[in-house]
């Protein structure tokens, strides 16, 4: 059964595709311009197509018989106002409904719930990538001091605040205060805005989580080697994020990253962190 692939940008739709081939599966990549590059498909059946032409690709999939779904890959979100949603995208939206105002959280459950009565089954990226999330506990040779354990217990509660009322999934704290939250900007712009906001003193942390509610087959936390690099520029100590919910790009050099930069990355089931470490 070919697998439909809605790739936005970034490594893992890629790898995605790669892990599927390598299992034996055909892949048909929808390409969203603007968010992923088209010619990093090429070797791939693929449609390159702006998002507001998503009725059509939705027509295509279904013609190919193509009815699992991954949707993966760095999006920046549009108005919608900007769309120019064609027929089949304006049909879906309006079952979308006052969601499409919702955080992305709320947006994406939308969507989902549409793609189903649609026919199509959505698989997360680790239904076909089964190394791709962090396990528990620390992944580099950098431990956490006392007090970047303190920061990741203030981070952790700023960040399940942030994610109930469906924000964001990032959080900067040094020495207990909070330098930045995630909201529509990304990781990695956050961590660009901290730089500025150092302290004197042991460097701060970034907190990642899922979402308290989220759906986890879709938008993940994602740390990458450019996340350690933001984080060794923006002066961190290191990054806690969570386990079994967090999405490493390259495994393999995120964590020699980290090593090189000086910086701890450590994986955390949250509330058994906050038992381990409470006062």
């Amino acid at each position: 059964m070919t697998l439909g692939l809605v790739a936005g940008g970034g490594a893992v739709p890629l790898q995605v595709a790669a892990a599927a081939r390598a299992a034996g599966r055909d892949v048909f990549a929808v390409v969203i311009e603007g968010w992923a590059d088209p010619a990093d498909y090429r070797h791939l059946p693929h449609l390159a197509i702006r998002l507001g032409a998503a009725g059509q690709a939705i027509e295509i999939l279904r013609a190919r018989g193509i009815r699992q779904l991954v949707m993966c890959g760095a999006a920046k979100r549009p108005s919608f106002l900007s769309i120019r949603p064609d027929a089949g995208l304006a049909r879906l939206l309006l079952k979308i409904g006052r969601a499409a105002w919702q955080g992305d959280d709320g947006l994406l459950k939308a969507v989902v719930r549409v793609l189903e009565e649609e026919g199509f089954e959505i698989l997360p990226a680790q239904a076909i990538l089964r190394d791709i999330l962090a396990e528990a506990g620390r992944l580099g040779a950098v431990a956490p001091a006392a007090m970047a354990l303190e920061d990741i217990r203030r981070g952790i509660a700023v960040v399940q605040a942030l994610g109930a009322v469906d924000v964001g999934q990032g959080a900067v704290v040094q020495q207990g205060l909070v330098l930045g939250v995630e909201a529509i900007e990304g990781t990695d712009a956050l961590l660009a805005r901290c730089a500025g906001l150092r302290r004197e003193g042991p460097g701060g942390v970034l907190v990642k989580l899922v979402k308290p509610g989220q759906d986890r087959r879709l938008d993940l936390p994602t740390v990458g080697p450019a996340t350690i690099a933001g984080a060794a520029a923006a002066g961190l100590a290191g990054i806690a994020i969570e386990a079994g919910g967090t999405i490493l790009v390259d495994r393999a050099a995120t964590i020699a990253a980290a090593d090189a930069a000086g910086l701890f990355l450590l994986a955390i089931r949250p509330d058994e962190f906050l038992k381990e470490t409470a006062p």
